[in-house]
């Protein structure tokens, strides 16, 4: 089985990243985690990948002046590994429309909520200020508006009356650690299609033993 390579793009320490490592090592996934980019030489989330053999890139955007420049940068670093499809897995820049409307349908983010709630910063305390009894997590194809797109797969995570911010990003990072893999799966077999705006997923899916929410499969 010929496996899309596939480029994560990363800020910080990398935990959705180790999950989309984990489930790479199994021989019939159907993408390969061939590269690592991060805007930070610092970000944790490289030294996961060169233990796991993986190629890495670090393009301070501090070093462009201009957003254009820095995502063809990223993107020439990306299209020189030869990865067909992008994770975001908290990569805090936000990528020019230029570049998400050419990689359209093949860019993933994982968002910690249940979009089209919360989008954008500081998602836990605007749900816990909201009152919410249940949030989630949330993975989307990009489009060039922050937190938009086509849903792939969503899970959802109960918001306890004892939780305070860390208490429920725990919780819902947990649940990420489990969708993330599933919906980049899922678009690396070639089972996701959109229709009319919305994501048609092909064929039975396996959920894990978790509550999510996502389009019917047809």
């Amino acid at each position: 089985m010929a496996r899309l390579k596939t480029a994560v793009l990363i800020s910080g320490r990398g935990s959705n990243l180790a999950a989309l490592i984990r489930a790479a090592e199994a021989a019939d996934y159907p993408a390969e985690i061939a590269l690592v980019v991060s805007n930070r030489a610092d970000a944790g989330g490289l030294a996961l990948a060169e233990a796991a053999g993986i190629a890495t890139a670090v393009i301070d955007h501090r070093g462009f002046a201009e957003r254009d420049a820095f995502d063809r940068a990223v993107e020439a670093a990306i299209v020189d590994a030869g990865c067909t499809l992008i994770c975001l897995a908290g990569f805090m820049r936000i990528l020019g429309a230029a570049l998400v409307e050419r990689w359209s349908d093949r860019i993933l983010n994982i968002h910690p909520s249940l979009l089209p709630a919360f989008p954008g910063l500081d998602t836990h305390r605007r749900a816990l200020a909201a009152g919410v009894r249940i949030t989630g997590a949330t993975v989307h194809l990009a489009r060039p508006a922050v937190d938009d797109g086509p849903i792939i797969a969503q899970a959802a995570v109960p918001v306890l009356p004892e939780d305070g911010e860390a208490d429920l990003a725990d919780r819902v990072l947990a649940a990420e650690h489990r969708l993330y893999p599933l919906a980049l799966g899922l678009l690396a077999a070639g089972r996701v299609r959109v229709a009319d705006g919305r994501v048609r997923i092909d064929g039975p899916v396996d959920w894990p033993a978790s509550p999510l929410i996502s389009p019917v499969p047809e």
